[in-house]
């Protein structure tokens, strides 16, 4: 898969987290993903199609990071995922596919996004809806885990 094509993703979640929740992550190591267990407790989802391509993403918070960016968005920290929280995850999904889409189009690159799904709970899974390779790139910070996934059938 095409890097130039993946670190849209990367760098418009940094940018939202750090606009949006003053949180900064750190990149780890991307890596290729087998499995459709998520690696976090919430997941958004979301499905782009285009002329050239189609594809999804999605990124999963652990439990602890998603209360934290709750708390640093909107002040108040619920005690456990709740609505308000899976909300906030499809929002951030959204801007996160919204900020990749306006980075990609001034590369030609156009697709169509989707309305974000989200999934919550300890081993939920996520299914890509395309046969490209999924990418994982996992990011750490002061409050835990992320992690994002992008999957397209060709480029």
């Amino acid at each position: 898969m095409n890097v130039e094509f993946i670190n849209p993703f990367l760098s418009s979640l940094m940018n939202v987290l750090s606009t949006m929740a003053q949180t900064q992550l750190k990149p780890g190591k991307p890596m290729m993903k087998k499995s459709e267990v998520a690696k976090g407790d919430v997941s958004g989802l979301i499905g782009m199609v285009g002329p050239q391509t189609k594809g999804s993403l999605s990124i999963s918070f652990d439990e602890e990071l998603s209360l934290t960016i709750m708390e640093r968005m909107l002040g108040e920290r619920p005690d456990a995922i709740n609505e308000e929280v899976t909300d906030m995850v499809g929002e951030i999904t959204n801007m996160v596919a919204g900020g990749a889409k306006n980075l990609l189009g001034e590369k030609g690159y156009e697709f169509d996004m989707a309305t974000p799904v989200v999934v919550s709970g300890k081993g939920h899974t996520i299914t890509h809806k395309c046969d490209g390779p999924k990418v994982l790139m996992p990011f750490s910070c002061d409050a835990g885990a992320a992690h994002i996934e992008v999957c397209f059938d060709k480029l």
